[in-house]
């Protein structure tokens, strides 16, 4: 049986061969014979054995230091006129992402198809719609450097939206040029009062902070006493789980969650319908994906991707199990790990979830702990003890000849640690076997320390970290875990 025209796959190989073909006449496409791999009756293979994997130090040090540099026709056409500054919370030096008209053109594409597929939701008032869009994002004042501005992808987006958007589009350019994001928030507070919204856009935990602002300074009951048009919250970034239960308690009436998932490296997928599983992959666009199986053949202890790991394409993953992506995009990422990784809950339709991070996951004895069923145990014990769980993260360390883990629990209201510890515990049992095995053997110890939401942000304040864009990692390890450790100590 054929594969249909209109399949994934099909879609796919045309998106890597429009790659191919801008590129070739690039240092990168000379390199690795971008002509000859197009003159091939195996595109596919011989793209996978002529260009290596990359990670972001290994791209930026071979091919992207040159484009920042200000060299032409490095890994994709012309110049490279913007870069996003994207810092993960294990790291401490800002990565540059090369950011092309190519990629903003494909990433607004995915917008609009997102913005249409608003129309298909059910309870929904759709004139919310035509209201404001509070979006809680980077600062739009960009760094200049020697021939390229660097700033967020948001900043980044937000400077160059379309004429027609702006009216919609809050908290404004003044408020959204503003980098000090302490300042930013009170700016948005005392503004509050004159917008009429009817979407929030942005990293829940800073959402979530700011609607709290809002209702103690104007002493509201909930938000929707000021904003009673609000009917969409359109997040990503990080699993909502452990944060919609505080965050439904701010609500006056239920509202839609509409997960996307933009990274600074692009669109790469977005939630197309109402209550749908997961997120729509952008395969028809502007991204080539391939999938690497996230286990021990192709990932170290670390989480590091061995030299020639197993890539698998849209049509020959399984759903259920879990993959780390590989992307090629119209902004000279090529075969580039994104460090994400996500499973596939209908292979059909292309839609994923997001589960977490290839270094950010806990196997200390086998135990095998992805940040998906964190999010998911901390979901159902907040439910179940009625109680918001905002932040929270976990750290493996050895205890006698055997290991523990320690849980960091940010929780504003009363509750009993061990309690929390031991519901948390049981629910892990029941989300993963293998956990549930080494808690009779190896994984003796299980400890929970309880600290209030602001010391998680301090924290990251600390680091430099503060804004819409920064996440708090779930999984503490190496540097990042010492810091911590201090930090608490002296807080």
């Amino acid at each position: 049986m054929g594969i249909p025209q209109r399949s994934p796959f099909r879609s796919q190989m045309r998106v890597l061969k429009k790659l191919l073909r801008r590129a070739r006449y690039t240092a990168f496409g000379q390199k690795f014979g971008f002509e000859q791999i197009l003159q091939s009756k195996r595109v596919r293979k011989q793209f996978q054995e002529r260009v290596p994997v990359y990670n972001y130090n290994k791209i930026y040090n071979e091919w992207w230091h040159k484009s920042l540099e200000g060299e032409l026709d490095i890994c994709w056409p012309g110049k490279i006129k913007f870069f996003a500054l994207s810092s993960g919370t294990s790291e401490s030096a800002s990565k540059y992402i090369p950011v092309t008209n190519d990629l903003l053109k494909g990433n607004k594409v995915i917008m609009i198809k997102q913005l249409i597929s608003l129309f298909n939701y059910k309870e929904v008032p759709l004139t919310s719609i035509g209201k404001g869009w509070l979006t809680l994002g980077g600062s739009t004042d960009l760094q200049k450097g020697p021939g390229y501005y660097a700033g967020d992808l948001s900043g980044i987006t937000a400077k160059k939206a379309p004429f027609w958007f702006q009216p919609f589009y809050k908290p404004g350019k003044k408020i959204a040029k503003e980098k000090d994001w302490n300042k930013k928030l009170k700016e948005i507070v005392e503004k509050a009062p004159q917008w009429d919204i009817g979407f929030i856009v942005g990293v829940p935990a800073w959402i979530q902070m700011c609607i709290e602002m809002v209702i103690e300074r104007y002493q509201l009951n909930n938000i929707h006493e000021m904003w009673p048009n609000l009917a969409f919250f359109v997040h990503g970034g990080v699993s909502f789980e452990p944060y919609k239960h505080g965050f439904e308690k701010l609500l006056g009436k239920p509202i839609s969650y509409v997960e996307t998932y933009l990274a600074s490296e692009g669109f790469l997928a977005w939630q197309d319908k109402q209550y749908s599983k997961g997120m729509r992959l952008s395969f028809n666009q502007h991204i080539f994906f391939e999938f690497v199986p996230f286990d021990e053949k192709n990932f170290d202890a670390n989480g590091e991707i061995i030299d020639q790991p197993t890539t698998l394409m849209i049509h020959e993953v399984e759903e259920g199990k879990d993959y780390a992506i590989l992307i090629s995009t119209v902004a000279g990422a090529w075969r580039y790990l994104i460090g994400d990784t996500v499973r596939f809950v209908d292979k059909e339709n292309a839609e994923i979830i997001i589960t977490g991070r290839t270094k950010h996951f806990l196997s200390l004895v086998g135990e095998h702990l992805s940040v998906d069923n964190m999010n998911k145990a901390i979901q159902l014990v907040g439910e179940e003890l009625n109680i918001s769980i905002p932040e929270y993260c976990v750290a493996g360390f050895p205890s006698d000849s055997f290991f523990g883990h320690h849980w960091f629990v940010a929780c504003n209201e009363l509750v009993d640690e061990n309690l929390l510890m031991q519901k948390i515990d049981e629910k892990l049992m029941q989300l993963n076997d293998d956990y549930a095995v080494e808690r009779k053997s190896a994984l003796k110890e299980v400890r929970l320390s309880l600290l209030s939401e602001k010391t998680f942000m301090l924290f990251l304040e600390s680091k430099g970290k503060i804004g819409g864009q920064h996440k708090f990692p779930r999984v503490l390890k190496g540097n990042v875990l010492n810091d911590w450790l201090q930090f608490i100590s002296k807080n």
